[in-house]
């Protein structure tokens, strides 16, 4: 869902040799991000709405497991829209303090590509990878 949302900007077309994170590609990457959060908070509200409208108590037990089932999964999709949201705010305030685009880890450049790809990537492709091979490491 949250690929959906940013796909229907057109991509940054960088002009001639500008300087990477300039204010135009701080502009462009907010904008997504804000309407990223905008779309996410309107599926809660819609769907905080929605399960208070079809709050029926079903008599046959089916009926209600099978709402019940609905309800939890609906829920678990928002909890993890609501901790996207918080990571979108974390990115704006990374924009506000000069710090957007640049690996958290090295330092390095994180890409436009990737950043259009993933707007609230905080690692370059490199650590991102050793970073997953740790998390499968541990996981074994």
């Amino acid at each position: 869902m949250t690929s959906e949302l940013h796909k229907t900007f057109p991509a940054y077309k960088p002009k001639g040799k500008e300087e990477y994170m300039n204010s135009r590609q701080l502009a462009h990457f907010r904008k997504i991000l804000e309407d990223m959060k905008l779309g996410l908070s309107e599926d809660i509200d819609r769907t905080v709405h929605t399960m208070q409208d079809e709050a029926t108590i079903f008599a046959d037990p089916n009926d209600r497991a099978s709402q019940e089932s609905d309800t939890s999964l609906e829920l678990r999709n928002r909890d993890r829209e609501r901790k996207l949201i918080k990571k979108i705010d974390e990115t704006i305030l990374h924009i506000d303090s000069g710090d957007y685009g640049y690996c958290e880890s090295c330092g390095v450049e994180i890409g436009l590509k990737r950043l259009e790809a993933r707007p609230t990537a905080t690692l370059c492709i490199d650590c991102k990878t050793l970073d997953e091979m740790r998390e499968r490491q541990v996981a074994k």
